[in-house]
């Protein structure tokens, strides 16, 4: 079985949604916060990863519903690939389904995309 999540964001709207330290809290785990909100800001990586976390929702066939935006952490490989890495409640849905997720993320000056894709089984790390 495959599933498919995919979203689209306005980076402008992240970076001004960043300017709360609380939507960042809710949204960003703290090793998301550490690689994006340090000295070198990246707002298109912000709205990539947003993207991601709502391209990851609609895979899962739920939506944000059941478990924390910061259990769906997007982070990045030694290469720059985005992959998720997923705790808590969101870890537990996954698990029960029996899925695994792959994702990629681009982006343009105004926009950041993502594609998740959900499939049976265990990926090799």
């Amino acid at each position: 079985m495959y599933r498919i999540g995919v979203d689209l964001v306005e980076i402008g709207r992240i970076k001004k949604s960043c300017e709360r330290q609380s939507f960042a809290d809710h949204v960003y785990s703290k090793a998301e916060q550490e690689l994006f909100l340090g000295e070198r800001v990246s707002y298109a990586s912000l709205a990539g990863n947003w993207a991601a976390k709502e391209a990851f929702a609609k895979a899962l066939g739920t939506g944000v519903r059941g478990f924390s935006l910061t259990e769906v952490e997007v982070l990045r490989d030694e290469l720059g690939a985005p992959y998720y890495r997923l705790s808590g409640r969101a870890a537990g849905i996954a698990g029960e389904l029996g899925l695994s997720f792959s994702v990629s993320i681009t982006h343009t000056k105004e926009l950041a995309e993502a594609v998740c894709i959900a499939f049976d089984g265990q990926k090799e790390q």
